[in-house]
């Protein structure tokens, strides 16, 4: 993937990804695992994860369909090889490679099942890595997405406001990157575009009450640590400034007196047979 096509190319090769990865797919996996039900695959079915990162869910995909062939995409060469050691014992029914999303190396109408999850937020012109997603899928197979939506992060007010952090430190930097740090509440009508059939929307919420506290922090440390300096650069904000922000919302969430929540849309259509 060129510069252009993966502005948080820095941030997503930091460790903190993969901690904030690893924390993530705590917080959402439980929720959204029964959603893949509705898609009825065959139990010897073809699943393709575009931006599978360290291989959280291609390794959860594979307990979940124990007879699928499944392969994870992505971009970062370090994160494919971190995926490979973590799951050797998946081999050869699982594998890893790296590919650029926005030129996927894969046959056209080849996976029953083509998953890709917190993409769409980090990258400009999203529509073309969608539109490949579909291209890969088989007739009559599926797409399923998790799209960011900062926008449904809500957290109570008190020394700082979250509300300002989201709404307008978040949002101009991602400006200054070309991206949609929206892009959740959007996905639904670029599916229908795309052509896809029974386009469902749901939503995992990452929570003080469903989810435990410390993974639900754990987000937020991951993100505190690796986004910091870039929120500075595009805001004009200082850093401690920053970082202040990212504070409060981690003690708030380990504040057992307070509630936060996060809405996270969940995707599902049907490419037409």
């Amino acid at each position: 993937m060129a510069q252009d096509r993966n502005p948080q190319a820095e941030q997503m090769a930091d460790e903190s990804m993969i901690r904030n990865l690893t924390a993530q797919a705590n917080a959402i996996w439980p929720q959204e695992r029964s959603l893949f039900a509705r898609y009825g695959l065959p139990p010897e079915c073809r699943i393709a994860d575009i931006g599978c990162g360290s291989g959280e869910i291609t390794s959860r995909l594979a307990e979940l369909y124990p007879r699928a062939e499944v392969l994870g995409i992505d971009i970062l060469e370090h994160t494919v090889a971190l995926a490979g050691r973590r799951y050797t014992a998946l081999a050869p029914r699982v594998r890893f490679q790296q590919g650029d999303a926005f030129e996927l190396q894969l046959p056209t109408g080849h996976y029953d099942l083509v998953v890709c999850r917190h993409v769409t937020q980090s990258i400009p012109e999203p529509e073309r890595v969608l539109a490949e997603l579909v291209r890969i899928c088989r007739p009559g197979g599926w797409v399923h997405l998790l799209s960011e939506d900062y926008g449904m992060l809500h957290l109570k007010a008190g020394s700082v406001d979250p509300d300002k952090f989201w709404h307008e430190f978040v949002r101009l930097a991602s400006r200054g990157m070309g991206i949609d740090e929206r892009i959740g509440r959007r996905t639904w009508p670029l599916l229908r575009q795309l052509g896809l059939e029974q386009v469902a929307v749901d939503y995992v919420t990452v929570d003080t009450v469903r989810v435990p506290r410390e993974t639900f922090a754990a987000i937020i440390e991951a993100w505190r640590d690796g986004y910091t300096d870039l929120l500075a650069q595009h805001t004009g904000q200082k850093r401690e400034e920053i970082r202040a922000y990212f504070d409060y919302m981690i003690a708030s969430i380990r504040n057992p007196e307070e509630y936060a929540v996060w809405h996270v849309p969940v995707l599902g259509g049907r490419k037409p047979a």
